[in-house]
Order: C-alpha cells, then structure tokens, then sequence
C-alpha cells in the first residue's frame, strides 16, 4: 500500500477503478490503515509463537530448554522468511497488482479492529501531542514541488521520447526565466524611423525581416507604434504618401517590465491577443523586446525560420574551437552548443565576458569561464565583438 505509485493511483480513480478509489481511501486515512495491518501482523506473531510454545512444551515436555529456544529460532526464522520478508519484497516488486486487491481485505479488518485501533491511535496521537509533533495523516494533501516534478520527468525518459521528455522539461523551468532573459536585445531591434524620407521608408518595409515593426520618432526611446507590415502594403505601391498616413495603421506599444516571468507573459499575450511586446526596466528605458515565437522556443525549441541577423553566429573551426558573436545570449549557447555558462548574471557572451574580467578587454585577451577557454578575437567600441570558444578542459583530459 506504501509502496503504490500515487500518481497511477489518481490516474485509476479518475477512470473510475472502483478497488483504486477504495485504496485512495485507506490511504487518505493512514492511521487507521497502519493501526489495523500493525494489529493484524502483531497478533498473528504473538500467536504463532505462543502455539510454537505450546507445541514444544507438549512434545519435548516443561524442563527442556533446548528445545525451547530451537521452537523460538525456528517460528522467528520462519515469521522473518514467511511473514516479513518474501511477501514485502514482493508486494513492494508489485505494489498495484497486490494494493488493489487487498484493499477489500484490508477495509474489512479495519471495520473489525477498529475498537482496538481506535483506543491504540488514540494513545498515540496523545503521546505525538505532548511531544509536539505534528503529522500530517491524509498523505494525498501533500504537494509536489517544481523541483519534485521535474525529477518526475526526468525520471519518465523510458515511457517519453526525448524530444517530448525535453519539451516538458522546458515547460516545467520556464516559471524561473524572465522576459529578459530571451528578449531581442534593443542593439538588434529592427525598427522604423517615422522622421525618415518616404523612399527610405519604403525600401525598408520592402526588404525587413518581420511582419511586425516598431515604429519610433527620432530615437528607439521614442516608440510611437507597432506597425504590421502587411497593412502598408497599399502605401508601399504609391510613390509618395504622407507620414501621418503611415502613423495612422500604427498599433499601440505594449510595454513589458523586464524582470516579468515567461510564462506570466505567455498568458498576457493569449489574453492580449499580441505577440510583440517592448522590454523596458525600472526606468522605463528600452531594453529590447521580446515576441510570442520568442516564449514558444523556449519550450519547443529553435524554429527554422530565422532572420539573417539571427544566423551564422556559431563558426566551428577544425581544431574543435567555435568562432561565437559576443551578442550572442548565453541561452542559445547552452541551449545550441552544449555549454554550461552561468545564466545568474550577464545575458549575452558580451556581458559574461565583462562581468567576469570588470574591464573592457582588447582583441587578443584570453580567459577561462565555467572551465570553457575564452579568447577574445574582436573588439569595438567597448563591446566584444567575436570570441573563439575551445572545448571545456575537461572534455580535453577525456578525449
């Protein structure tokens, strides 16, 4: 009965099983379930080693010890291998096959001893009173934890295919990631200058990468809207049109704070019916910004449709090492490469690198993080621009 998967057992009450939702039962009741299978088991040993007493006395007579003590190693012998032992192993090897059934047996001998129990887990809780122990007796009002379901998960890889089994994994960790952890940073934002010349405009409505557009006046700091690029289309055939034309199919700017947790904004997205949202921090100030495809790879892994500033940031070289661009986010480095950079702190390779050095570094700085050798290729102002990253230490020492 301990020894029952609770999960399956819920899974069959919720079928309908009616020897699982007597199970269920006992098991919600835990004190009387033990308090009659410890009477049961005490009382049959008591017995069986009194009736050995008794046999022995009367074949062997009153005055021999010998035979005395062997009755008692025999009936211990025979209650440890019979009794404890063989039939334990195996109701725990199959705990189900041998719960269900029982159950009736066991709600039956519960009915019966339940005058004896009663007054014995009396007592008992009597005795836990005054030690200050508290017990929770209904074992189904616990709780699992993210942590305990996780487990459970990665415990489950033989019934799961790995890409299911890592999708749920993903799924359960997305409550600790934050919107800026996957956002598109503000440096990479594709985006419209409303101020711009009606030519320039339309050239760059005809060659971007995405169907939505922030739209700013003057500087990214100014967002006025978000455009969908398909609504221009019309404006895009004249040779001339006028820029309040263009402001007006603007959308209103949804803005994000940026330390919102993913799955809190995939539920403001469905409830939103959007899929852009603008990043800001406490300040108010344009981080970058982060869209519903952005929160959907986090579970179900990277598209293959990406724009041509989101490839060819991973270079592999003959000698194992990879040519990586520092605004690379450290995310789609473990997630891509296999590494195992620290996510606490710094976003992108770029941050990771300054953080750990507290300085700005020249081309030709090398370093070791998280045991990954580090060389410093590129540099522009102020920002690491290439790195070449070698195979961790370790992974050299085994090879």
């Amino acid at each position: 009965m301990m020894a029952l998967n609770r999960h399956r057992l819920s899974h069959l009450v919720r079928k309908g099983n009616k020897s699982a939702k007597l199970t269920a039962k006992l098991l919600a009741q835990t004190d009387k379930l033990l308090g009659s299978i410890l009477f049961g088991n005490t009382l049959l040993n008591v017995a069986a080693a009194t009736l050995t007493e008794v046999i022995v006395l009367r074949l062997f007579g009153d005055h021999n010890s010998v035979a005395l003590i062997a009755g008692s190693l025999v009936i211990t012998f025979t209650i440890l291998v019979l009794s404890e032992i063989m039939p334990k192993i195996i109701a725990a090897s199959f705990p189900e096959r041998v719960a269900l059934p029982s159950s009736y047996v066991l709600s039956f001998l519960i009915k019966l001893f339940h005058p004896v129990v009663s007054v014995a887990t009396a007592l008992v809780r009597r005795f836990l009173w005054l030690l200050r122990i508290k017990v929770q007796v209904d074992q189904s009002k616990y709780k699992m934890s993210m942590e305990e379901l996780r487990m459970l998960v990665l415990e489950s890889e033989q019934f799961l295919p790995r890409k299911h089994q890592k999708m749920l994994l993903n799924l359960v960790d997305i409550e600790r990631i934050a919107v800026n952890d996957v956002m598109v940073p503000r440096n990479q934002i594709e985006a419209l200058d409303l101020d711009a010349e009606p030519g320039v405009l339309r050239e760059q409505l005809a060659t971007c990468h995405h169907t939505l557009l922030p739209v700013y006046e003057g500087s990214l700091d100014n967002i006025v809207g978000i455009l969908h690029v398909r609504r221009a289309l019309a404006l895009m055939r004249r040779e001339d049109f006028a820029r309040e034309e263009l402001h007006d199919l603007l959308h209103e700017p949804y803005f994000i704070p940026s330390d919102t947790a993913l799955l809190s904004q995939l539920q403001h997205f469905q409830e939103r019916q959007i899929r852009l949202g603008l990043v800001v921090d406490e300040y108010g100030e344009l981080l970058g910004l982060v869209t519903l495809e952005n929160i959907l790879e986090e579970i179900v892994g990277d598209f293959t449709t990406q724009s041509p500033a989101q490839t060819g940031r991973f270079l592999r070289q003959d000698d194992g090492s990879l040519l990586v661009e520092g605004s690379t986010p450290l995310r789609d480095l473990n997630r891509k490469l296999g590494v195992r950079f620290p996510l606490s702190g710094a976003k992108t390779l770029n941050g990771l690198i300054l953080e750990h050095l507290q300085d700005i570094p020249e081309a030709g700085t090398s370093l070791k993080i998280a045991d990954y050798p580090i060389e410093i290729i590129q540099t522009h102002d102020r920002v690491v621009k290439v790195v070449k990253i070698f195979p961790a230490l370790h992974q050299k020492a085994n090879e």
